[in-house]
């Protein structure tokens, strides 16, 4: 579960802007605010069942767009190349040639 709320809370984070407000307040709510199903119903003035749908659909919606277009994985991907870069750096401080090749995948992602 840890690691779906992870998920969760970079997709939320890379694509929010493209939500409904109400949207962003049940995820925003659920996920980083830790907030029951029922507290937000109660907040709301719905069922938990609404609460439960909304957050499902919008968490399909997120994974639809990463799908289209991979923020998140390209974040990821940086985040990788970047350590292995800082490695190397303290491995191999002579080793430009591994460095530069890191450095140009790394600007193939942008």
């Amino acid at each position: 579960m840890l690691e779906k709320t992870t998920r969760m809370n970079y997709l939320y984070d890379f694509y929010q802007s493209l939500l409904t407000p109400k949207q962003r307040s049940y995820m925003a709510l659920y996920y980083r605010d830790d907030y029951s199903l029922g507290e937000i119903a109660e907040n709301y003035g719905v069922s938990r069942q609404a609460v439960y749908d909304n957050l499902k659909r919008t968490e399909i919606l997120l994974e639809e767009y990463e799908q289209k277009l991979s923020l998140f994985r390209k974040f990821e991907e940086r985040r990788k190349l970047i350590a292995l870069i800082r490695q190397s750096m303290n491995e191999h401080p002579d080793d430009n040639d591994k460095l530069n090749r890191y450095l140009d995948e790394l600007e193939e992602l942008d």
